[in-house]
Order: structure tokens, then C-alpha cells, then sequence
């Protein structure tokens, strides 16, 4: 059976830079750091103070306060960019078509708020006060689960967890759900709310943090050869796909073709990447293969880019191996400097950024790219925005347990 085409008609996401397209965007070209000191909780004592918070958020502008008080924040958050993506999609969602359209929303953590809230009340007032929301709260399907409640989907509704590249994975199986005929529509991306004590302090011990502190704005520095740990954030990010047919009857506009998904695991290390990057190297491969292009083909790589030493090091080279002589044609950035790692929806506002820039022709920049690494030799576009001609984009995330995920896509072709 032929692949059936797939296009992407609604974008809706919450992040530390916006909680709308336009007011993301606007902040994405210009450099405006979303990255500040910590208020969510003390953090003074934290080796790491700073993170990329989203700020003024209500979920009760998306969601009923009664339903909202019995989520964790990274539900709130997956509902809110849901309820945006499906407005921005002008999807009408109804009983007649709700079995063709399903939901799969990606978290690397889940309701860890909530685990250490209820932790708390259990050592202090003991198991009777629980919350019987404790475990619907907690669990990182629910971000899915309660989506699919709320929009009234009836159709394929999971949740992939692995690690950073969750959100990348669950827009990649959307896609081959509705290549494959399994579904018309799939609402997918990622969500995460991991700027708690647990989730800050268990980075902390790993080391993998920067701890510039006194510059929170400058302290994410992806292929920076000052690069010292990335800087957590949160949010959520969710598109709304749909076969090309179906999107075309109903006059649906449409942002891009999603056209390549590629997934694989370094079998390495817990943590560190295979700096010959065998696993990622295959990703970028498959997502190539299954787009049925050249790597000439591509004009952009929104990279994984967390300003590690190690990631950044192992990313520019799979880039090198996977491109050749076209890598110096290549613009590739990084848009964590301003975001944050976003952890599980990392990849799918990533992949919104991307979109983004294919539709206006410009690639954000890298910021605080003051002094590259020699390892890290591509142009990563420092400091300015830059206008280009693009046709095909690709962005990819590589996760903690080796996991590797790439999606590509292209403007549409009238």
C-alpha cells in the first residue's frame, strides 16, 4: 500500500518565550532569552538557580478550573497547546469523524510535581491524606489521556517516553499512523514541568547543568567552546496532523508536508552519546530514506544543540557524515539558549521553530555563540537571524538511554 502524504494545519505550544506562534516567533528571531532565576521554588542552595519557567500561564483559560485543580502542570500545558493547535487547524472535531482522529503526546518525566507535592504530604501527614488523584496526575500518559478527553478523540491515543526525544518519537508514530491508514488526524507532540526540586536536583547531581548563574540570558551556549551544561525549561508543544486529502476537502491551511521520521538507539550509554554517533548517524539516515530525498535536499537542521561538550561534539560530526561536502551549505541552530531543554517537548516545539522558519524563510539564530568550538565547525547562524530560501527542513533530538529521533519536512508543492 502506498504511504499516504501528511501535512501539518495547526501549531499551538506554551513555552518560557510564548504562549502563542506569533509572540514565539517574534522572541525566537530576535534572540529574547526566555532564561532567568528560579521562582518556583527555593533554589539557593542549588549548585543551579536558573531555568526557563513559563510565566503567567492559567490554565484556566483553556480548561475547566475543576479539571485543571485534578492535572499536574504538564498536562495543563499539553491541553492549553492541544486547544490552540486544534483552533489553529480550524479542526471541527465531531462524533462522526472523532474514531478517525486520535492524540499521542509525548513526556520524558510525567507529574513529577505532583509525586514530590504528595511525597511531602505522606511523610507529614501520612497515606490517608493522599490525593485519589495521586496516580492519574502523576502518570505521563495523561498528558495524551486527558487531551483526548477533552477534544472528545476517539481514535490511536499514546504516549512515548523516551527521554529528550519523546516529542520527536510521538510526532514521528502519528505520521506513520496516518501514512498507514490508521488514523485521518493526529494531535502530537510533547509536554514537561520538571523545574522542581526533584527533577533540578537530580541534574545537579549528574552535572549536566550549566551553573553560570550570574548570567542566566548567556548561560546555555550550544557549540561554544565556554559551553558548560544546558538549562532545563518547560512547556509544551503540539501539531496538529492530518492526511493531505483530507486537509485539502476541507480548505485547511496548511504550514508543511511532513515527509521523514527516523528513530534509533546508540545501544551505548545511560546517558552519554556514542561520540561516533552510530545511532544517531542511522536516524538521520532512515528519516532521509523514508522522506525519499538527498541530504543535498535539505536547507536547515534545527539541532538537538543542548551546549553539553559531548552532544555538540557528537552532533556536528554525525551532521558531517551524514551531509558530506553539503554540510558547509547547511545552516544549523540551536534554540535552547532561548527556550531552555525542554526535555519531552524539546522536540515538538523544535519542530514548531523549524515550521516556522520554513513558512517565513528565515532561520533563527544561535545566540551566545561568542567563541566556537574547533570541533564545532558548521554555520550555526550566531547571534542574527538570517533569511533564506527554504524548502526542506529537518530537526532531530537525541535522548538519555541512547534514544535518537529525526523528522523532516518540506513546504508543500501547489
Amino acid at each position: 500500500m502506498q504511504k499516504r502524504r501528511v501535512v501539518i494545519t495547526g501549531m499551538g505550544l506554551i513555552t518560557a518565550i510564548g504562549q502563542n506562534l506569533d509572540e514565539f516567533w517574534n522572541n525566537l528571531i530576535t534572540g529574547q532569552s526566555g532564561i532567568d532565576n528560579i521562582d518556583a521554588f527555593d533554589a539557593s542552595s542549588f549548585p543551579t538557580r536558573i531555568a526557563a519557567q513559563v510565566r503567567g500561564f492559567k490554565a484556566e483559560d483553556y480548561i475547566p478550573r475543576k479539571d485543571a485543580r485534578r492535572m499536574d502542570r504538564f498536562v495543563q500545558f499539553a491541553c492549553a497547546a492541544a486547544r490552540m493547535a486544534v483552533s489553529d487547524s480550524g479542526l471541527d472535531i465531531n462524533p462522526a469523524e472523532a474514531d478517525r482522529i486520535g492524540v499521542w503526546i509525548g513526556s520524558g518525566i510525567g507529574g513529577i510535581e505532583t509525586m514530590e507535592n504528595q511525597h511531602r504530604v505522606l511523610l507529614e501527614k501520612g497515606v490517608g491524606s493522599l490525593s485519589p488523584f495521586l496516580v492519574p496526575m502523576m502518570i505521563a500518559n495523561m498528558a495524551a489521556g486527558q487531551t483526548a478527553i477533552m477534544l472528545g478523540c476517539h481514535g490511536p491515543c499514546a504516549c512515548t517516553v523516551t527521554a529528550c526525544a519523546s516529542g520527536t518519537n510521538s510526532i514521528g508514530e502519528g505520521l506513520q499512523l496516518i501514512q498507514n491508514a490508521k488514523a485521518d488526524v493526529m494531535i502530537c507532540g510533547g509536554a514537561e514541568a520538571s523545574i522542581t526540586p526533584v527533577a533540578m536536583g537530580g541534574f545537579c547531581a549528574m552535572k549536566a547543568m550549566s551553573t553560570r548563574n550570574d548570567e542566566p540570558k548567556k548561560a546555555c551556549r550550544p557549540f561554544d567552546i565556554d559551553r558548560n551544561g544546558f538549562v532545563m525549561g518547560e512547556g509544551a508543544g503540539i501539531l496538529v496532523l492530518e492526511e493531505m486529502e483530507h486537509a485539502r476537502q476541507r480548505g485547511a491551511r496548511i504550514y508543511a508536508e511532513l515527509i521523514g521520521y527516523g528513530t534509533s538507539a546508540d545501544a551505548h550509554h545511560m546517558v552519554q552519546p556514542d561520540l561516533e554517533g552510530k545511532g544517531a548517524l542511522l536516524a538521520f539516515n532512515m528519516a532521509l530514506e523514508d522522506a525519499g530525498i538527498s541530504p543535498r535536499d535539505v536547507d536547515y537542521i534545527n539541532a538537538h544543540g543542548t551546549g553539553t561538550h559531548l552532544n555538540d561534539q557528537m552532533e556536528t560530526a554525525v551532521i558531517h557524515k551524514v551531509f558530506g561536502e553539503h554540510s558547509s551549505e547547511l545552516l544549523v541552530t540551536s534554540i535552547k539558549p532561548l527556550t531552555g531543554h525542554m526535555l519531552g517537548a524539546a522536540g515538538a516545539v523544535e519542530l514548531i521553530a523549524s515550521v516556522l522558519a520554513l513558512v517565513n524563510d528565515t532561520v533563527p539564530p544561535t545566540v551566545n555563540l561568542e567563541q566556537p568550538d574547533p570541533v564545532c565547525d558548521l554555520d550555526y547562524v550566531p547571534g542574527k537571524p538570517r533569511k533564506k530560501d527554504l524548502n526542506v527542513i529537518l530537526s532531530d533530538s537525541l535522548g538519555f538511554g541512547g534514544h535518537n529521533a529525526v523528522l523532516i519536512a518540506r513546504k508543500v508543492e501547489v
